[in-house]
């Protein structure tokens, strides 16, 4: 059965052509920087928004025309297995993600819960075998359920502490059996809604405590993959513990774990903190903990999390650029499409279509972006702002030579100081003519 109307592999055409099934920028096979856009791109579909979210809003029912939706149960789960897999051959993708609830649904009891995911895993186990498709990572939703009202790791109720533990555990074997290249943390409700009955201190540590017996399993059955944590401000509890990048970079230097995770980045969750998209990719890179990356965005004039696919060529170009200059690009990770079709694109195809603009806008950012850099668009600028620290007294400051004293006998001296224009407007423009003309 063809779930997506028996849409064939979708090619590259090239900017010129009209096919809506066709990439315009996307040519997997083009070298950049050494590297096919396959391998920097590293494309990856999110099974939640493509196969389990069915157009559901605050102030309406679902509106998603899908045919696996004549299934329930664990008939359901297998129908979209096979859903899945088709978009990965169609859209050429090589990689995928899920949480846990995603694949399978839950039991009576957590025994009977995982009894349906490990046959679920046994089939995208062989679905894997046979199309040579990858799993980029995989997670577990401790958000959904009731019982995680309060939390799961920072929880008040040590029984959903370990409810929590035991649904991890069983996850990190799944990511071990699927070769699962990285491992997600997202807090989905690791966080607070009032100090006035909250132990921060306990809940943070208890968050702690739990990460680290993550690792400590991971290691004991052999599972190498990344682990990663993945920063967002709000949504659905007020206070998140992994609030932004730099956030989670604290958090994970005091708790003795920076050597053990990366984060994973995505745009709109960078938005929500008040951020733009690189700039948390530029702290993350510049601490060397930039493990992978969510492609999606968000609506400006809305303020939660939209998801919506990346058509955004300014922003992608911005991204892939703090990308390629990260030590080993991607590295581990990947691109992965945490985002969804708007509830009014309904039908099937749409899921393609977005895909084929998100990798689009991907492609044409790394395009762009190779190209600044081959001509040090930025580093020029960036070179030419900073001069003043390359000789005479900033030298001094950089190397450590200055102190207190030198440098106020130097600022004693009275000679004039001329600041020089940041001439943003031009750079800006600049970015904007790379985007025509590359």
């Amino acid at each position: 059965m063809s779930y997506f109307g028996n849409v064939s592999k979708i090619q590259f055409e090239g900017r010129q052509s009209t096919n809506p099934l066709s990439f315009k920028f996307y040519n997997p096979d083009q070298l950049i920087l050494g590297k096919t856009m396959r391998e920097h791109l590293r494309f990856a579909v999110a099974y939640w928004h493509s196969f389990t979210a069915n157009g559901t809003d605050p102030f309406g029912s679902g509106t998603a025309v899908r045919g696996w939706d004549q299934y329930s149960g664990m008939d359901l789960a297998k129908a979209r297995v096979e859903a899945c897999f088709e978009l990965l051959n169609i859209l050429d993708v090589d990689y995928f993600c899920f949480h846990d609830r995603d694949i399978a649904p839950e039991g009576a009891t957590l025994q009977e819960t995982n009894q349906n995911l490990d046959a679920i895993v046994a089939l995208i186990k062989e679905q894997m075998q046979a199309s040579g498709k990858k799993l980029l990572w995989n997670t577990a939703n401790m958000f959904s359920n009731p019982r995680f009202v309060h939390g799961a790791a920072t929880t008040c109720n040590a029984d959903v502490f370990a409810y929590a533990a035991a649904q991890v555990k069983k996850a990190l074997e799944h990511g071990k059996e699927l070769g699962a290249e990285n491992y997600v943390f997202w807090g989905g409700r690791e966080g607070y809604e009032t100090l006035l009955n909250t132990d921060l201190g306990l809940e943070l540590d208890n968050l702690a405590r739990f990460l680290h017996m993550a690792v400590d399993y991971a290691q004991e059955i052999g599972f190498d993959a990344q682990f990663l944590i993945e920063p967002k401000p709000k949504e659905p509890t007020k206070h998140q513990y992994d609030f932004d990048a730099a956030t989670a970079l604290a958090f994970l230097q005091k708790y003795d774990l920076l050597s053990h995770f990366k984060l994973n980045i995505e745009a709109n969750h960078a938005t929500l903190a008040g951020h733009t998209f690189e700039h948390e990719l530029r702290v993350s890179r510049i601490n060397g903990v930039l493990g992978s990356i969510d492609a999606n965005q968000g609506d400006m004039l809305l303020g939660w999390d939209t998801d919506e696919f990346p058509t955004d060529l300014y922003s992608t170009t911005l991204a892939m650029y703090e990308i390629l200059q990260n030590e080993g690009g991607i590295g581990r990770g990947g691109v992965n499409f945490d985002a969804k079709v708007r509830r009014s694109s309904f039908e099937p195809i749409d899921v393609v279509y977005a895909h084929i603009a998100g990798m689009d806008a991907f492609a044409r950012g790394l395009q762009v972006a190779a190209k600044l850099i081959e001509d040090r668009v930025l580093d020029d600028v960036t070179d030419s702002r900073y001069a003043s620290f390359k000789s005479g007294i900033g030298a001094d400051i950089v190397s450590g030579r200055a102190n207190f004293k030198s440098l106020e006998a130097y600022a004693l001296q009275n000679k004039p100081i001329v600041n020089q224009s940041g001439r943003t407007e031009l750079i800006k423009n600049v970015i904007n003519q790379y985007i025509s003309n590359v």
